[in-house]
């Protein structure tokens, strides 16, 4: 379906992941549904908190990175494979990088993050990162060739130890089963600073069993093609110190990413100001979503399970606001926190009960493949799972 630029009626939704993506959906339900166009670039939806699967061959494409002519077909939604540049929002126009303009009733700009390199050296040449689709690829073809050379010496190296570094640094560990030394660094205390005791504990076990070595306060100073050069905080005075690595992978942080937007608007910490109850603060036809956006009055963690519940809500407040209807503040219903902690483990804690080890794995698979977006694609892959694919 080609939108139509002149339909100053519809509902844009800039950026297709997890809030954008449910928000378009849960406006193709509504009745009357509004004329819905949907601006994305990439062709494939990424279901990032199971990209670990993917590396591993435990789950396969299709189940992770399912196409958006399959989710959307059928739903009265318009794709416009195209990334947004600037938005006019006196003249309520989007333009995009292939030089097309549409017109906007209400906007939702569901724009999210990528990774950010804190202007160290070396982080742009040098370092892989673990984000998008392909980067699956390119972190398979490493572990392959660290496995065919089997050199005693060889050391892969994690910057981050957030959510993605621990859990890639545990997959990681079993997938290369001893033919690389692998190091998880981290400038802060503690692995997983934000998470919950319980799961913090586990991944800590689970890192000390897979022999990962942690290094903690301890700050990246540069990359190069084979070296990482550390500043160790631990004691002072600091120490300073290199590892040779065959490969580093950065997941030390993201920046939010925002089109230009006119007439002049001030951001607050580089991200879009919103209010309880997502609006952009000081457009009223605009709703922001997801990691791109600041809130006063709550720091709500960038999450799958976050940005699910702002989509559903987004759409209930398009359409009041198409009908001048009272808006609905957004409240986070916290349902737990999973991790997958290596192949075929995970801890979870939530819902009154904590849990670790293989069948916390299949509980998370499962509550995962319950999200996926549309029922069928979440009905395949469970079957393919109970059926070992």
């Amino acid at each position: 379906m080609i939108p139509n630029p002149s339909n100053a009626n519809a509902v844009v939704v800039v950026g297709g992941g997890f809030a954008g993506l449910t928000t378009a959906l849960a406006l193709s339900h509504c009745q009357p549904r509004p004329p819905i166009v949907l601006i994305e670039p990439r062709q494939r939806f990424v279901f990032l908190p199971l990209l670990y699967e993917l590396l591993s061959g435990e789950l396969q494409a299709w189940e992770v990175a399912p196409p958006y002519h399959s989710l959307l077909s059928q739903r009265g939604i318009a794709l416009l494979e195209d990334r947004v540049e600037s938005i006019d929002t006196k003249a309520k126009t989007v333009t995009t990088s292939s030089g097309l303009k549409l017109n906007y009733a209400q906007l939702v700009l569901s724009t999210g993050s990528a990774p950010t390199d804190f202007d160290i050296p070396g982080v742009r040449k040098h370092a892989l990162m673990f984000h998008r689709l392909n980067d699956v690829d390119v972190l398979r073809q490493r572990i392959k060739e660290l496995q065919l050379r089997r050199n005693p010496r060889q050391d892969l190296v994690i910057v981050g130890a957030g959510p993605t570094g621990v859990e890639l640094a545990c997959k990681l560990a079993d997938l290369l089963d001893g033919a690389a030394e692998l190091h998880l660094i981290e400038l802060g205390e503690r692995v997983l600073p934000s998470a919950k005791a319980f799961n913090q504990e586990q991944a800590e076990r689970a890192l000390s069993e897979r022999g990962v070595h942690v290094h903690l306060l301890t700050q990246v100073r540069a990359i190069s093609t084979d070296q990482v050069e550390l500043l160790s905080k631990q004691k002072e005075p600091a120490i300073s110190s290199a590892i040779t690595h065959s490969g580093l992978v950065w997941t030390a942080g993201t920046r939010p990413v925002i089109p230009a937007l006119s007439p002049d608007f001030v951001l607050t910490e580089a991200r879009l100001p919103i209010d309880s109850c997502l609006q952009v603060i000081g457009l009223s036809d605009v709703l922001g979503l997801g990691d791109a956006t600041y809130n006063k009055d709550h720091s709500w963690p960038s999450t799958a399970q976050v940005a699910l519940q702002q989509g559903e809500l987004a759409a209930r407040n398009v359409m009041a606001l198409r009908t001048s209807s009272p808006l609905q503040p957004f409240e986070f219903k916290d349902f737990g926190e999973m991790l997958s902690l290596g192949v075929g483990e995970a801890s979870l804690t939530g819902m009154g009960f904590t849990l670790a080890g293989p069948l916390a794995f299949q509980i998370r698979r499962g509550a995962y493949l319950t999200k996926l977006p549309g029922l069928s694609l979440g009905l395949r892959s469970g079957g393919a799972w109970l059926l070992g694919h």
